[in-house]
């Protein structure tokens, strides 16, 4: 294994010189030492010249692969030489990779700061979990500075409070309208601390505020040249507060002109045709099956006998209860609808392979699967029997054939129940247990 080409991979730009890799199943360690220059003390910058002792810091640093991984460095102790100096022994840093105080790399420190920005505390947290990094919601929050504020406050500064902890604590929140970034966050909303702050950063020109009247005494006191105005939010809650007190004021007035004016006449009423649902076998049986329940429930029947009666499931037997016959049939003349739109692109192939000679729905169903069918293979099959049987839209008709002996036999049988319409026969059969013959 090449230790320089790994080197250059894991410490780009860093003097350090690697000794030792070892693999784990969880973890990858490298052991460095550093190789650069002596640092400077850290309370009177003087180099350090000679070395005190050296000892090993390990460092978290960002994952690698699946793998979480470990550096461990080896850093020098240097005496400080200066007399004047307190300090008698300083620790080196090494640029790029190490700073006092923490146990995480830089990289590794700008990653969970990123975090933190975008994220936040928790959110952050479930990131690093998930990215097999361990860090805390308060080590996140913990990296996160406040940014440095201009000696100068902005041109046109925006001024609002804001809750801490709602009902409680307040603060308040400085804001540059015109580059619309914050610029400070003060502790609480009074006067003096905003005046304070306004004396010791100087340069505002106009004022962007609420209608609290404590910004205005601070203002006048620490920035009398500045000009106040509101902003949009406040002028349109300004608005909508006067529009809803006058219109209190003189809500007697306005009711007064409301009964005086004559009401507009209505426009005459037109009865419209009821429409005929489109007669599908579903919404015919729908139709028959809504008038059984009924019936019987006029006439003293339980859901239950019903359900028996008709071989309908109990929850199917309720519904036609409870539900309108204009909410059943609505559902009826839907179903499916959906289904047969997916075949309709596809017809126009399906004729004409059928009438090229393949008259197999499965083949069909495959053919037009291929070219982007989503539908079922029973919706093909379907569609060509009816090109057998000569109704669909295209091919030749079959003639006209004498019924068959069964259908005579069962007109015969209705004709003998008395009734002219074969649906209401038909549902009295069913009523009275009776079966037509076959």
């Amino acid at each position: 294994m090449d230790l320089c080409a790994i080197e250059a991979v894991l410490f780009p730009g860093v003097d350090v010189e690697l000794e030792r890799l070892s693999l784990g199943s969880e973890f990858v360690t490298v052991e460095v030492a550093a190789r650069g220059r002596p640092s400077r003390c850290p309370d009177c910058s003087f180099r350090g010249q000679r070395v005190h002792s050296s000892y090993w810091r390990t460092l978290a640093e960002r994952p690698l692969t699946e793998r979480k991984l470990v550096i461990r460095l080896r850093v020098r102790r240097f005496f400080c030489d200066r007399p004047r100096c307190r300090r008698r022994t300083f620790v080196e840093q090494v640029p790029g990779l190490s700073e006092r105080h923490r146990r995480a790399s830089l990289g590794l420190k700008q990653w969970l700061r990123s975090a933190a920005v975008e994220l936040g505390g928790r959110a952050g947290e479930r990131l690093c979990r998930a990215i097999n990094v361990r860090a805390g919601r308060t080590r996140l929050l913990g990296l996160l500075e406040a940014p440095a504020v201009p000696e100068r406050a902005p041109r046109v500064l925006g001024v609002d409070e804001f809750a801490f902890r709602r009902g409680r604590t307040y603060g308040t929140v400085l804001v540059d309208i015109e580059a619309g970034r914050v610029v400070d966050v003060l502790p609480d909303r009074t006067s003096a601390t905003f005046a304070a702050w306004l004396r010791e950063h100087p340069g505002v020109e106009v004022v962007c505020r609420d209608r609290a009247s404590a910004c205005t005494k601070a203002v006048k006191e620490a920035a009398p040249n500045a000009i106040e105005v509101a902003d949009r939010w406040h002028l349109l809650q300004n608005l909508a507060t006067a529009v809803e007190k006058t219109c209190h004021q003189h809500r007697s007035c306005l009711r007064k002109h409301a009964d005086q004016e004559e009401p507009s006449p209505e426009p005459p009423a037109i009865d419209l045709p009821t429409p005929e649902p489109p007669r599908t076998p579903i919404v015919e049986r729908t139709q028959d099956r809504h008038t059984d329940v009924h019936r019987l429930l006029e006439q003293g029947w339980t859901i239950s006998a019903i359900a028996r009666h008709l071989g309908l499931d109990r929850k199917t037997v309720r519904r036609f209860k409870t539900t309108p016959l204009d909410e059943l049939l609505a559902s009826a003349r839907d179903f499916g609808v959906h289904k047969a739109k997916l075949l309709e692109p596809f017809k126009a192939y399906l004729n004409s392979r059928f009438t090229a000679g393949c008259t197999s729905g499965t083949q069909l169903f495959r053919e037009i699967r291929e070219r982007g069918y989503g539908g079922s293979v029973q919706a093909v099959r379907r569609h060509v029997a009816k090109l057998r049987e000569g109704t669909g839209r295209t091919g030749p008709l079959r003639p006209p054939q004498p019924p068959p002996d069964h259908l005579v036999d069962h007109a015969s049988a209705r004709d003998a129940h008395g009734s002219g319409d074969g649906q209401t026969a038909g549902r009295q059969d069913r009523l009275s247990g009776h079966r037509p013959r076959l």
